[in-house]
């Protein structure tokens, strides 16, 4: 093979490599909007505004999700968004929300909190929160 041959064959795979790397990227932050558009957008709604088709119908209003990081002085409240989510005290939780906990089984990775610590942490419950968060206004 010439020179010009092995660098064009080099070209070509370092553009496929990246662009694999790109789409696996893509694939993981979607993975948070596939969450929220299965569980959430019922009664958050598509654009995560608390209006969706069953939200007249709830007791408690669905939280505007779009105003999170505008509610707590510019800041996107993480740990809280994901307390709230999954951090419910036993199986059958009587809250404001239905219980997630089966729906975010899956691998769990390393999340660290504001105060430093590690927390093993459902995957999809951090690409969930990553995903709320990118709805900020």
């Amino acid at each position: 093979m010439t020179k010009t041959g092995l660098a064009v064959s080099g070209a070509v795979a370092l553009c496929l490599g990246l662009a694999a790397c790109a789409d696996t990227q893509s694939k993981k932050s979607g993975s948070g909007q596939v969450i929220y558009d299965s569980y959430c957008v019922t009664c958050h709604g598509s654009a995560g505004q608390g209006d969706g088709r069953i939200a007249d119908q709830l007791p408690v209003p669905p939280a505007n999700l779009t105003l999170l990081s505008d509610t707590n002085d510019g800041v996107f409240p993480t740990e809280r968004v994901m307390t709230q989510i999954f951090g419910y005290p036993g199986r059958f939780h009587q809250g404001m929300m239905p219980e997630f906990g089966p729906i975010l089984d899956g691998p769990l990775v390393e999340w660290t909190g504001p105060d430093g610590q590690t927390v093993m942490t459902p995957q999809a419950l951090i690409d969930l929160v990553s995903y709320l968060e990118s709805l900020q206004q």
